[in-house]
């Protein structure tokens, strides 16, 4: 009998397993986020709106918090910029010496700041690199930069919500 009240109470006890955060580690006070555009300080086009949607698509979707538009309608403001970009070929043809293989790397710089002002979480040089392939015939040719892009602002978007909410 004693040993089934110990495994009674030991079952009660749990297993001590916890997963991660679950919550958001923001003040209280913050109930709506503000995304503007993200500023670019490159010249690859469309860059910061495939980052500012993804960003606010990803805070939609995996938080509690209400997106706006308007940062004097938010209790914070997220800011970025977009700080470098860089595209290089990383496998080249032996024969003709030609690229197959590039990779693209961002980086940004992001500060959410409360309606106070006050910088809440900052970043100053997030880096992220995504790869992809350059077909060796020109009738081939298929530009995966734009396409590359847009899978890394996704990347992107996932990274920065998790630094946000578990400001680290």
């Amino acid at each position: 009998m004693r040993g089934l009240v110990f495994l009674l109470a030991l079952a009660g006890a749990g297993c001590g397993y916890h997963a991660g955060p679950q919550g958001s580690l923001l003040p209280t006070t913050i109930h709506t986020i503000a995304i503007p555009q993200f500023r670019n300080n490159t010249v690859q086009y469309k860059i910061s709106s495939y980052m500012s949607e993804a960003i606010t698509r990803e805070f939609v979707s995996r938080t509690r918090y209400a997106v706006v538009a308007d940062p004097a309608q938010a209790d914070a403001t997220l800011y970025g910029t977009i700080i470098n970009y860089f595209s290089n070929a990383t496998v080249s043809d032996p024969t003709t010496g030609r690229g197959t293989g590039a990779q693209i790397t961002v980086q940004i710089q992001i500060r959410l700041v409360d309606k106070n002002g006050k910088v809440i979480f900052q970043r100053p040089n997030f880096q992220f690199l995504d790869r992809y392939e350059i077909a060796l015939s020109p009738g081939q040719y298929i530009d995966e930069s734009q396409a590359t892009l847009s899978r890394l602002s996704r990347d992107v978007a996932r990274s920065v919500v998790s630094a946000v909410l578990e400001n680290f």
